[in-house]
């Protein structure tokens, strides 16, 4: 047993030695002696002044290129293997976690700004940090190498070690700012979106190969390399330009990718996302400049050809002069030239940034215009810039635009686009959270940035979280405001005589008749919000604007409304129909308006859907003047008119059994009509009945419970009323009486807003009406024409038909 135990530990040990441990940095040897970099020279101290002091001697340059095209990790370098799960979950991030491709240049430059950060937030009390010369100036670079499809993004920030590049690109999720903040626990810029997290790795969505670049103001200039193939290889950086500080990603696309290769691309894609950085963003953009060159030989040969076969009338020194100028032209042409210069992308500063106190109104006009894409004449009807603190800490800025978008209801309920854009520390993170702002405030425009918001680990979408109800109460509430305030500042909303005749400035001339017109563009969402907003139904009644019998053309609000009201009305009257010129007419009126009463018209459709959920106001209940329960006062004459009728209503209610109606009774509404039609209280109203029968899919059998209860409704006074009464009491069972009574019925059933169920009945008994009065026979037919005349004139027509086409042959045949 011993001396077989003996070989097999030494076997053990044996492997042990061979087997490297996983996780152990391992050394790779060269595969090739061309491959390798035997002491290259370093760049000199003093180069050549290029934009930004970016400049290398043409070795240099030449090793830069061969490094930035040869996508293989160098066999002198370092090289790590990534985590035990790393290359499983890279896998899924690349194609599984990222949605949109787009992001990712999100991601660097939001990982480039937070490097910024940290650098600035160092300086404040150490200013040797920052370096000199170029190194001071704290922006981020894009440029792009079309032809090797090259992209680079570089930033002066606090750059890299060896140990950071290590930790923070061989660890997923590894956040540098993490650790930034758990060091620096005193005051300060500390809300920084995490360097280096997961969103890191989105890079290669569009890249097979990424070198990143870096120098620690502590440590050598080092580049990080990888394939994302399970590993990633470091070595000191002795051949690319040094960076003085900062750290500069270097991604070879992908042929897919080739878009990205484009500057009109990158500059769509700084503006969507980066366009409100704190840092300054540019872009080595191309752009063609007329320039001024030596023109060709054989060109100016020909010229002076010309010129010596040109014969001049006069010699002299004006000639010579002109000729020598004329020359000096000749030698020259202006030609097209593409030539480089740094862009910058992001010109829109953050202004919510700043206290809304130090921010002027054409600052305003301005931001609102990027962030909108607005580029008429006109200015926002409103603006809130506010900050919310408490649990959840954000900042926002809300427009309210001039004008409504033309396709503002056509996807109301199905479409997920917001006008609201979501950022998070100052990057945008998307604008399709109907979380934030509900759909009938969706007109609004502007952006919330918050530093508490939770977000996942690819940032293109929140979590349901507690914290966007938070968000969403207090938007809703400055939204509500704001708006209110537009009314407020408006002189036209306001009947106090003393404002009035104070002398008018210019700036209440600019802030006349604003919230009407801010009503005629977006009254229609405000009412949508009371039908969808019970907790905010209140603060959105007040802003509810309509005319009314008192309003003399103007809109009005409930509150002056209720000033108006006379001593002792309780409810608040109005009337739904299609136009406010047929309302005026209404039969449903006229007591009213002679007991000075005020009744609102309601002429939208949505006014119908509304009324239903605004039951009242400031303890005020809505009454429909249409509808049965309407209280005017008191009648001293009521019962006895009642008791006086009752033979005739009992009567007329017997005739108009087969009409559905309910009830016939006395009137308290009416003052010139003989009668009037009026529904249930809680049953559809004329007008509502009409927009349900014009719907597309209306199911005339499902809409029958909902139609109200029809009641006839006798005007005592009236004297129709009075000789039909006398009629019936001589004989009820007159035919011509009860033709008469079912007539009235029908015409003042259309006279308050129904459609009839049988217009031809109708018809029929208007006709026998004339009839009668023309002392014209009821069964009196019209006369029969002749077959016989019938037939002579159709020959006679067709004989002018056929003289007509030989007229035509005729003409024809002349041509």
């Amino acid at each position: 047993m011993k001396k077989c135990t003996v070989p097999s530990v030494l076997f053990l040990v044996c492997l042990l030695f061979l087997l490297p441990d996983q996780g152990r940095k391992l050394h790779a040897s060269a595969e090739d002696d061309s491959e390798e970099l035997v002491d290259p020279p370093k760049v000199e101290d003093r180069i050549g002044a290029v934009p930004h002091g970016l400049s290398t001697d043409s070795d240099v340059a030449k090793r830069e290129a061969e490094s930035m095209s040869r996508k293989t990790l160098r066999s002198n370098a370092e090289r790590f293997e990534f985590q035990a799960e790393v290359s499983r979950l890279m896998d899924i991030i690349i194609n599984s976690l990222y949605s949109n491709k787009d992001i990712f240049l999100r991601e660097l430059i939001s990982n480039a700004s937070d490097a910024l950060d940290k650098i600035r937030f160092l300086s404040l009390t150490d200013k040797e940090v920052l370096g000199e010369g170029d190194t001071t100036k704290l922006d981020i670079q894009i440029m792009l190498d079309t032809d090797r499809k090259i992209l680079s993004i570089r930033d002066r920030g606090i750059g890299m070690t060896k140990e950071d590049l290590i930790k923070n690109l061989g660890t997923i999720a590894k956040s540098g700012t993490s650790a930034f903040v758990e060091k620096m626990q005193t005051s300060g810029d500390l809300n920084l979106i995490g360097q280096f997290g997961v969103g890191f790795y989105s890079v290669y969505l569009v890249a097979d190969y990424v070198e990143v670049i870096s120098k620690h103001n502590d440590d050598k200039q080092y580049v990080w390399e990888s394939k994302a193939d399970g590993a990633f290889a470091i070595s000191e950086d002795t051949w690319n330009e040094p960076l003085g500080r900062g750290t500069e990603i270097r991604l070879h696309l992908r042929e897919e990718a080739g878009e990205y290769a484009e500057e009109s691309k990158l500059k769509e894609l700084v503006k969507k996302y980066s366009e409100f950085i704190n840092f300054p963003i540019f872009l080595w953009a191309s752009k063609e400049v007329d320039v001024e060159v030596p023109a060709n030989e054989d060109d100016s040969s020909d010229k002076e050809d010309e010129k010596s076969e040109t014969p001049s009338e006069e010699d002299g020194s004006d000639d010579d002069t002109e000729k020598g100028d004329d020359e000096k032209k000749s030698k020259t042409k202006t030609v097209k030239e593409k030539t480089y210069e740094w862009e910058l992308l992001n010109d829109v500063k953050a202004i919510w940034l700043r206290s809304p106190k130090e921010v002027t109104d054409e600052e305003y006009v301005k931001f609102y215009k990027s962030l909108a894409k607005d580029f008429s004449d006109e200015k926002p009807l409103a603006w809130s810039h506010f900050k919310a603190e408490g649990d959840v800490e954000f900042k926002a800025v809300l427009f309210v635009p001039p004008k409504a978008p033309h396709d503002l209801f056509e996807s109301y309920y199905s479409g997920n686009k917001s006008n609201l854009k979501l950022y998070v520390r100052r990057v945008f993170i998307s604008d399709e959270f109907d979380e934030l702002l509900p759909k009938y405030l969706s007109f609004l425009k502007g952006l919330v940035d918050s530093d508490t918001l939770p977000l996942n680990v690819s940032r293109e979408m929140l979590q349901q979280h507690s914290s966007l109800k938070t968000i969403k109460k207090k938007l809703i509430r400055k939204a509500l405001d704001m708006i209110r305030k537009i009314a407020d500042e408006d002189p036209d909303e306001s009947n106090d005589k003393e404002k009035n005749d104070v002398e008018a400035t210019d700036e209440n001339d600019e802030k006349k008749g604003q919230y009407t017109k801010f009503w005629n563009e977006f009254g229609k969402s405000i009412k949508l919000g009371i039908i969808e907003d019970a907790a905010n139904r209140n603060r959105l009644a007040k802003l509810l604007r309509f005319e009314s019998t008192k309003s003399n053309g103007k809109l009005t609000s409930l509150d002056q409304y209720i000033k108006r009201m006379r001593s002792g009305q309780k409810d608040i009257f109005y009337l739904t129909g299609v136009s406010k010129e047929q309302l005026e007419k209404s039969p449903f009126l006229e007591r009213l308006i002679k007991k000075n009463y005020e009744v609102i018209f309601f002429t939208d459709p949505v006014d119908e859907y509304l009324m239903q959920y605004l039951m009242d106001y400031e303890d005020k209940k809505f009454q429909n003047v249409s509808k049965e329960g309407l209280k005017i006062g008191k009648d001293s004459k009521g019962k006895e008119l009642k008791e006086a009728f009752k033979d005739l209503t009992k009567w007329w209610k017997g005739i108009l059994a087969g009409e559905n109606v309910d009830d016939v009774k006395i009137s308290n509404r009416l003052a010139d009509s003989p009668c009037v039609v009026v529904t249930s209280k809680y049953g559809w109203s004329s007008n509502m009945e009409r927009i349900m029968q014009s719907q597309t899919l209306a199911d005339a059998k499902k809409h029958a419970y909902m139609r109200g209860k029809r009641v006839l409704e006798i005007n005592p006074r009236h004297p129709i009323i009075k000789e039909l009464q006398a009629r019936v009491a001589k004989g009820p069972e007159d035919k011509s009486v009860k033709q008469t009574a079912e007539l009235m019925y029908q015409t003042a059933l259309m006279e308050s807003g129904f459609v009839l169920s049988d217009p031809k009945d109708f018809a029929s008994r208007i006709y026998g009406s004339v009839k009668n009065s023309l002392n014209i026979r009821p069964d009196a037919t019209p006369e029969e024409e002749d077959e016989v005349e019938e037939t002579k004139a159709e020959s006679s027509v067709q004989e002018g038909a056929d003289s007509a086409k030989e007229d035509d042959r005729d003409v024809k045949d002349e041509l």
